[in-house]
């Protein structure tokens, strides 16, 4: 039905001011179709592989979608906390990890009736839902930009925090950028912040994590109590479209949590396929190493093409490729490979198919301008 109602009649209404200062988020666009070519989407950091056949059972046999799920998913819970050998009420679900970030944020940050807005602080070029939540949220963003290697500057971080910060947002590995943070890196950053901060590190891809120096959230939140981690099972476990996602935190952040967390937000077939998968993880980690491996050999081949990549511990690579970052995105348009640019900054490309990523490899082996190498001092 279209609208007849005559413009001159029409209520004035208007959203919230905050709103026109916000970014849009930009879905990663699936591929275009090219005749003879089959087409690959490594634009929106996906789990190319179809959940274990555990999980798809236990879709299959969720039928009563008529009634609510629980509240407060607590089948999950109690799974997760045996998997993760942490207190059942240690965790509270979200609706994927961004979702358990809106709540957290929901929680602890915003627009205050008695002074300005608090503040939240993190690493820019980093997921870029973070803005848009903290602006809904009514607090402030404060942006540090990342190194040139793409890694975090955890001394500026730092140093942006003032009595005004209520949140400071670790991304490990960091989306879009590739790198993550080691254990050391982050216990010297909780050592330079305030108690009364809270820390969240955004461990949405940690099971692709093969540096064993690299922080773990659950060890960090387990000894220091403003610790937040933030974890999904939109990638490793390739439920994207089932939003199930969790924080973990201690009692006196949870207390609060589960007040601001939305009520039902996890289906129960969201809920069970989480609990199948977990219950068969053998199989989702010998899926998730496959992806690993093709990251190592996407990112051998393109140091061997003498590109600079930054390291990689998610299932995606970025290439810093500036003015020229549209440019290379038509390219791999053209050749049925969708991937994600960010302006004139760079591109990320999704770990998929075998044959994509020869396909993407091929395409950097002949393109002449290639991510220039971080100047050093």
């Amino acid at each position: 039905m279209t609208s007849t109602q005559n413009p001159a009649n029409a209520a004035e209404v208007h959203p919230r001011a905050v709103l026109d200062k916000l970014p849009r988020y930009a879905a990663g666009k699936p591929p275009v179709a090219v005749d003879g070519l089959e087409s690959y989407k490594l634009s929106s950091n996906e789990n190319p592989l179809p959940p274990i056949p555990a999980v798809l059972e236990a879709i299959a046999e969720t039928t009563a979608v008529n009634r609510y799920p629980d509240p407060v998913a607590n089948a999950l819970r109690s799974e997760l906390a045996e998997f993760l050998d942490v207190p059942m009420e240690d965790i509270v679900t979200g609706t994927g990890s961004l979702g358990a970030l809106n709540q957290i944020l929901a929680t602890f940050a915003g627009q205050n009736d008695d002074g300005p807005a608090d503040e939240v602080v993190y690493p820019w070029r980093s997921f870029e839902a973070y803005p848009i939540s903290v602006g809904l949220s009514g607090a402030a963003d404060v942006r540090v930009p990342v190194k040139e290697d793409g890694t975090h500057d955890l001394q500026a971080m730092a140093d942006a925090v003032t009595d005004k910060t209520k949140i400071v947002l670790l991304c490990t590995p960091n989306n879009p950028t590739g790198p993550s943070l080691t254990t050391a890196e982050v216990e010297w950053f909780i050592a330079q912040v305030p108690s009364d901060v809270i820390v969240i590190i955004d461990e949405a891809y940690q099971e692709f994590v093969r540096d064993p120096d690299v922080v773990n959230g659950i060890e960090m939140y387990q000894k220091y109590p403003n610790v937040i981690s933030l974890r999904t099972f939109s990638k490793a476990h390739g439920l994207a479209n089932l939003r199930v996602g969790y924080s973990i935190s201690n009692p006196e952040l949870t207390q609060y949590l589960r007040v601001s967390a939305v009520p039902f937000g996890v289906s129960s077939v969201g809920e069970h396929a989480a609990i199948a998968s977990l219950r068969n993880f053998d199989q989702v980690k010998e899926r998730v190493q496959s992806l690993v491996n093709e990251r190592e050999r996407v990112t051998s081949g393109l140091k061997e093409l003498g590109w600079f990549v930054p390291e990689a511990q998610g299932n995606f690579i970025w290439l810093q490729l500036g003015e020229n970052t549209q440019e290379f995105a038509a390219l791999a348009g053209e050749q049925a490979l969708a991937v994600r640019p960010f302006g004139d900054e760079g591109i990320r490309v999704s770990i998929g198919e075998p044959e994509a990523n020869t396909r993407f490899l091929e395409l950097c082996s002949v393109y002449p301008k290639p991510p220039a190498f971080p100047k050093q001092g």
